[in-house]
């Protein structure tokens, strides 16, 4: 894949809002791009958090407790996940929230935080900058640039991460 430029787009749920409290990634979901076009290639995985699910991120994502008990625990899944993100560039909306909840799950298992060596693409930023003063949450984002959304109940971090693969593409078109 020598000088093919490689993003994948990522997404979490969570237990609830503060990964400094405790709370814990149950969800996550990728989308490869290359070279400014989707692959296909995606990773997904929900994972037993090992603790209580706020009632609010639970009205936003659906994912309940018992669902997710007899799926594997991070420290299960994070090679897999870890191998299919590789060295490449993520890009998350909103992204210091995604990777201070992989940090946090990280340094749980006594390893290395994900964003020592990496470059991060925040679309939240780029979507400030490219339409300053405008809401611009990822419904938002799609309202404004044609990305189909009427498909999404609830959030779901695979579903977010496909949603913003295609928004990313098109901001970028703003952005450049």
């Amino acid at each position: 894949m020598s000088g093919k430029v490689r993003e994948i787009l990522l997404d979490t749920e969570t237990t609830g809002l503060g990964s400094e409290i405790g709370h814990r990634i149950l969800e996550i979901g990728c989308v490869e791009i290359i070279d400014g076009n989707i692959t296909g290639d995606k990773y997904h995985q929900y994972i037993n958090p090992e603790r209580e699910i706020d009632f609010c991120a639970e009205e936003v994502h659906g994912l309940t407790t018992e669902f997710l008990k007899d799926k594997p625990t991070f420290g299960q899944m994070v090679d897999d996940f870890m191998g299919f993100i590789g060295d490449s560039t993520l890009v998350a909306h909103n992204a210091t929230f995604d990777i201070d909840f992989l940090n946090a799950e990280m340094r749980l298992l006594g390893r290395e935080d994900i964003d020592e060596s990496r470059t991060i693409i925040d679309t939240l930023v780029l979507a400030r900058k490219c339409f300053p003063g405008q809401k611009n949450n990822l419904d938002a984002l799609c309202d404004r640039l044609n990305v189909d959304y009427g498909h999404r109940g609830f959030h779901g971090a695979l579903l977010d991460a496909e949603l913003l693969a295609e928004v990313y593409i098109r901001l970028r078109k703003f952005h450049v």
